[in-house]
């Protein structure tokens, strides 16, 4: 029996032969009617149970320390966040409706997307249903998006000794310009984006290399210039971690977005990211990022099609 019991186990670590990143706290922020989708969460949370994940495979997140914090943010900014003391111009480029709730959530998604990437170095991949919030800043929020759990998570490996250098591949669909402020003058990570020009930000601002696609331009041009990029920029890079924004955004059926690409073309999209990366053995940390279709079950078959991918890879 005992035999029988552990070959079962290594069934289900083969369906899903990594882990999962994810807190029931994260749903319960009500952003009001907004297009920002925070059910997205619980329903991917759901859909895996209904794919055979086991409560076992989840891990919940601590909310991100005030010293990881600040090894990204200024204290002027995270004090502003928890005191309700921002400026009317500073809560009004957030995007969301200012409330406590709002902090703990960015909080928990910095302490997710760290989790997330410590357990990629173990296993050699996890997905965190979250995270990917690239348009924050040092000392401003933006876009949706308060703090940047990307670079805190690459900052706190760094500062523990985890990692030397790292590789965030950034495919949401706009173009990550708090990350890239923040590694501007650091040779340790290099800051890869491919999104779409003529839409927000509308100044992009200097990742390490930019790849600038226009509304219209869909899967041949998309998937040509990743396989352009990639894997070789693995090759000369050599990171030690890969952190990947999913994004849904670059989705023919946005709202926010024009890019015009297929289910299919995002799952190639998927591959090249993640597959190559495997094959070199790099890890990889896989973040949610955007997806704002209007029917939510577009943005859940994307996310689910991206943990597809990761199985296979």
């Amino acid at each position: 029996m005992t035999e029988i019991l552990d070959i079962f186990k290594l069934l289900l670590k083969k369906r899903f032969p990594f882990k999962f990143v994810y807190s029931n706290e994260y749903w319960l922020l009500d952003p009001g009617h907004h297009i920002f989708p925070i059910r997205k969460y619980r329903l991917i949370y759901e859909r895996l149970l209904a794919m055979g994940a086991k409560k076992e495979n989840f891990l919940k997140p601590e909310p991100a320390s005030e010293e990881d914090i600040l090894r990204v943010h200024g204290a002027k900014y995270l004090r502003k966040l928890k005191t309700g003391t921002l400026s009317s111009t500073e809560a009004q480029a957030l995007e969301l409706p200012y409330s406590q709730a709002l902090i703990k959530f960015a909080l928990l998604t910095v302490g997710g997307t760290a989790l997330t990437a410590s357990e990629a170095l173990k296993d050699g991949l996890a997905v965190h249903i979250g995270g990917g919030f690239h348009h924050a800043f040092p000392d401003h929020g933006e876009g949706f998006c308060v703090l940047n759990d990307v670079a805190v998570a690459v900052e706190k490996l760094r500062a523990d000794g985890k990692i030397r250098k790292a590789m965030i591949v950034d495919c949401d669909l706009h173009q990550g310009n708090g990350t890239a402020v923040i590694f501007s003058r650091k040779d340790h990570v290099f800051t890869f984006s491919i999104h779409q020009m003529d839409i927000y930000p509308a100044e992009k601002a200097a990742s390490t290399l930019d790849v600038g696609l226009w509304s219209g331009d869909g899967d041949e041009a998309y998937l040509t210039r990743m396989r352009a990029h990639f894997p070789r920029l693995y090759r000369e890079f050599r990171p030690d971690l890969v952190i990947y924004l999913a994004g849904a955004d670059p989705y023919g059926k946005d709202q926010l977005g024009g890019l015009d690409l297929t289910l299919d073309g995002l799952k190639e999209r998927d591959r090249i990211v993640i597959a190559e990366a495997r094959k070199l053995r790099i890890p990889v940390a896989v973040v949610l990022a955007g997806g704002y279709a209007a029917e939510i079950e577009d943005i859940i078959a994307i996310h689910i099609n991206t943990i597809r991918v990761a199985q296979r890879a």
